[in-house]
């Protein structure tokens, strides 16, 4: 018998006393967990569930339906507005998630690998401007690249242009640059933590072994910070879909995006079945479309080993 079991407090009980204690134990446990768990998974679901039953049903000015069709999803589906709609939000959502990344991953790798001491000044003060107002920031942009903004008389001012452009803003472009920017701290965070947990010795043997820099950082660097980097994508892909304040303010007719389609719904056209069909698709459609980029990165990552 070790020591530990011989100072155990429950050594020297009787086998039914010791299932007695165990089992009191587990109860008080999950008379613990299960409130909490039930609470959030009420929160978590009810919201879901009440926004499927809607997009079964139909709405003739404000009375509602409640008989079982399929025409809500029919016109989600087929409706040329609402499909071009959708494609245009994934597009916007997967290159603002690209260009993120793209950003992120070398502020990510400086502070990790070069920052010393200073890593946490370093994203301290990568967050300070993300303590704004998230309208601020779009309407930041908005002054920025408006035909009398800053862009347009700094280029005026290099004689680039002979007069303001009016290609800056109201148009999809416009939504990326905004969101890359709104998104840019949410993407070097993870990024970060996946560049810390590498481990540096690995990097020095590449190096030893004969590798440069480049080499040694798409073989030994990237691949294991993978995690982060598709963590990263998912972070800024998923939220941006649904994105309604900054198509809003910068986006102007070319910038429309799905989540402003299902405002309008909810709101001026007070038809809310149409409205939840539309939220109902656009969710499976970003499940499928977050699982299909975690199977390419990872597929990328094995051929590259």
């Amino acid at each position: 018998m070790t020591a530990a079991a011989e100072g155990s407090p429950v050594f020297g009980m009787t086998r039914a006393r010791r299932n007695a204690l165990l089992q009191s134990e587990s109860v008080q446990g999950f008379a613990l967990i299960s409130p909490t768990f039930v609470y959030a998974l009420i929160l978590l679901v009810l919201p879901i569930l009440v926004v499927l039953a809607h997009s079964f049903w139909t709405q003739h000015y404000l009375d509602i339906d409640h008989t079982f069709t399929l025409e809500n999803y029919r016109i989600a589906l087929t409706e040329p507005i609402y499909r071009d709609l959708l494609w245009r939000s994934l597009y916007i959502s997967l290159t603002v998630s690209f260009f993120t990344v793209i950003l992120a991953y070398p502020i990510a790798y400086f502070i990790s690998f070069h920052g010393g001491r200073h890593k946490s000044l370093w994203l301290f003060l990568i967050t300070i401007p993300f303590w704004t107002s998230y309208l601020l920031r779009v309407m930041s942009w908005k002054v920025i690249l408006g035909y009398n903004g800053v862009l347009n008389s700094g280029l005026m001012g290099l004689g680039i242009i002979d007069e303001p452009s009016t290609a800056l803003l109201y148009n999809s472009s416009a939504v990326i640059i905004t969101l890359t920017h709104a998104w840019a701290a949410f993407a070097i965070l993870p990024i970060f933590v996946s560049l810390e947990k590498v481990d540096r010795t690995l990097v020095e043997a590449a190096t030893d072994l004969g590798d440069g820099p480049l080499r040694s950082f798409l073989r030994v660097t990237l691949p294991l910070s993978a995690p982060g980097v598709i963590s990263a994508a998912l972070i800024v892909m998923i939220p941006t879909v649904g994105d309604y304040v900054t198509p809003k303010l910068v986006g102007g007719k070319d910038g429309v995006m799905i989540a402003n389609a299902i405002q309008a719904q909810f709101g001026k056209a007070a038809n809310w079945p149409l409205g939840a069909a539309l939220s109902v698709t656009t969710m499976l459609v970003v499940s499928l479309m977050a699982g299909a980029t975690v199977l390419i990165i990872r597929a990328i990552q094995r051929l590259a080993r």
